[in-house]
């Protein structure tokens, strides 16, 4: 079933280049979800694959131990993504305006989203394209926390839970089609330990002929 276009709406409907004009160099989410997105990282990605790292900014947080052969960044700030030592190339791209990703198909190992999901206003075409753009087989993982910037979030995940976010989640992936093994988990720290919670959910492009 399609979504109503209002989900997708944003309080802040200026464009988003002015938004990310001035780059940020801070970490969204602390420690502990750090940790629990590596960790989730080292499971999920092939080791020695080549990498898109979808709406990147300064850290990908990915483990030392994958060896990725090439992790291409793409994302709304230039000097954001010069920063981050783990990109080997960049691309300032804006999904919002143009879904469309700059790539030819099939070409990445695996593709990874970061605590940004939720500024996502063409989801459904957005992970369509991320389809396209995988080999077959390869995953797409996205990960995201509890915050966010309110103004640049879109409705439909401002008025939902954090259980209500994994579901979303999931049915971008149903919506968009052509994916398989769709999973999902949450990495919340217990008492008396405090942390921002993670949540996952992942897909992996399906195999030729279903």
């Amino acid at each position: 079933m399609p979504f109503p276009p209002d989900y997708f709406l944003r309080s802040d409907e200026t464009d988003d280049s002015i938004f990310y004009t001035f780059p940020r160099m801070v970490v969204h989410i602390d420690d502990h979800a750090i940790g629990a997105a590596k960790a989730l990282y080292q499971q999920l990605l092939p080791p020695g694959g080549v990498y898109l790292d979808l709406m990147s900014s300064w850290r990908s947080h990915l483990p030392d131990d994958l060896k990725p052969k090439r992790v291409i960044g793409l994302g709304m700030n230039a000097k954001e993504m010069a920063e981050n030592p783990q990109l080997d190339k960049h691309v300032v791209h804006d999904l919002n305006v143009n879904p469309v990703l700059p790539f030819e198909g099939a070409v990445f190992d695996a593709v990874f989203c970061t605590v940004s999901v939720q500024y996502m206003a063409r989801p459904v075409e957005i992970f369509s394209e991320v389809n396209r753009v995988l080999k077959t087989g390869g995953v797409f993982v996205l990960t995201f926390s509890n915050r966010c910037f309110p103004n640049k979030a879109v409705a439909v995940w401002l008025s939902t839970s954090d259980q209500q976010h994994i579901q979303l989640v999931t049915q971008y992936f149903e919506e968009s089609g052509n994916w398989r093994g769709i999973n999902s988990a949450n990495y919340i720290a217990k008492p008396p330990q405090r942390g921002d919670p993670l949540y996952a959910v992942w897909g992996m492009k399906m195999d030729e002929g279903g």
